[in-house]
């Protein structure tokens, strides 16, 4: 059983007005004071907001009680330092966002000016073990197509900066202006992966390996493939349904290349494409069908990623949890929708951000 391992980042609010605040280093310095938390949170490129990753799990059991535990581990820590955290992917309410003081995150401030700036966004990155850095770039080469429909998933961004944005996962937008960033072509062997990474970071528009921003790549920390398009889910149970469904697609790509199945040969421009999509409409109009291309309801494309995963989900025995989420998702909206309920109920940003401290913490 491959293991996973989800990282999530956080957004610090004021409870009371729900507009971010710049208090991560008064948070981190309480957990570090907790031996259980010590070594969870991390700094973010801004202040507002707060990173955590969770143990590698075998079990999606274990991985969804771990990421509801350490949540509310973030929200005792957040209450301490006087504010709250909420699983949004931007902030709703207007910000200007403070970068935290780190060498590595001054210098992206003078290399990328106000991409650096208006980088508050919240994503959900999920790690999947492989064997080999071989395994592990096939795995990414055959994952490319499926990858848009993670982002309808788990949209949960229709605002920014006080403004509807007509977006789902409007996140994904915003994350596009990193340099590195989107979609990648076919690698074929992990040399040639390591090739166009090496060849990236000489160019000197990048500082390292890390700054490679592939919707998909290797870790550089650990012996596993790092999915990134997602975001952070609004419900915990969402963010165990993407995990779920990507360990899925990484077990059905491994397969797929050890019997010598070709991976689909799909352009960036068209994944360029199908990811807008996926971010525009979310659950609530059409996706590009990851095997065509072509426009299809989001319900039949979902359906279509289920039976893609259905044997290696089969075989983990998620098969059943994740057909169940995915319904659930389809009837009730993902995060965007639910923010978008409340907005339409309320007309108040600041109840928006107030139902999703709520909801982080359910």
């Amino acid at each position: 059983m491959r293991t996973v391992g989800v990282e999530e980042e956080l957004l610090l609010v004021d409870p009371e007005t729900g507009e971010p605040q710049s208090l991560s280093a008064a948070v981190l310095a309480r957990a570090s004071r907790c031996d259980e938390d010590g070594d969870v949170f991390e700094k973010e490129l801004h202040n507002q907001m707060l990173e955590f990753g969770t143990h590698p799990q075998s079990g999606m059991d274990e991985l969804g009680a771990e990421i509801v535990r350490i949540r509310g581990e973030a929200a005792r820590h957040a209450r301490e330092a006087g504010c709250a955290v909420a699983a949004l992917a931007a902030s709703p309410l207007p910000v200007q966002p403070s970068i935290s003081m780190n060498r590595r995150y001054q210098w992206m401030a003078e290399q990328y000016g106000i991409a650096t700036r208006e980088q508050m966004v919240c994503g959900c990155h999920v790690h999947v073990a492989v064997e080999s850095d071989d395994e592990g770039v096939a795995v990414i080469d055959r994952i490319r197509p499926w990858l848009p429909v993670l982002i309808a998933l788990s949209g949960n961004s229709p605002f920014w900066q006080g403004r509807e944005t007509d977006y789902s996962s409007y996140r994904s937008r915003v994350w596009q202006r990193w340099p590195s960033a989107g979609p990648t072509e076919l690698f074929g062997s992990a040399e040639r992966y390591h090739r166009r990474v090496g060849a990236m970071v000489d160019t000197g528009t990048i500082l390292d390996e890390g700054m490679v921003y592939f919707d998909a790549r290797l870790s550089a920390h650990y012996p596993t493939v790092e999915v990134r398009v997602a975001d952070v889910c609004l419900h915990a149970d969402t963010a165990v349904l993407i995990a779920t469904l990507v360990r899925g697609l990484v077990e059905t790509a491994a397969r797929d290349w050890q019997a010598g199945r070709d991976p689909l040969d799909h352009s960036v421009s068209l994944l360029r494409l199908a990811n807008w999509q996926a971010a525009r409409t979310g659950l609530a109009g059409d996706l590009l069908h990851p095997a065509t291309m072509r426009r299809a309801p989001a319900g039949s494309v979902v359906r279509a990623l289920l039976e893609h995963v259905r044997d290696a989900l089969s075989d983990s025995g998620d098969l059943e949890r994740a057909r169940a989420s995915c319904a659930e998702l389809l009837l009730h909206g993902n995060g965007a929708r639910v923010q978008r309920e409340v907005w339409e109920r309320t007309g108040s940003l600041r109840e928006v951000v107030a139902a999703c401290v709520e909801r982080t913490q359910a």
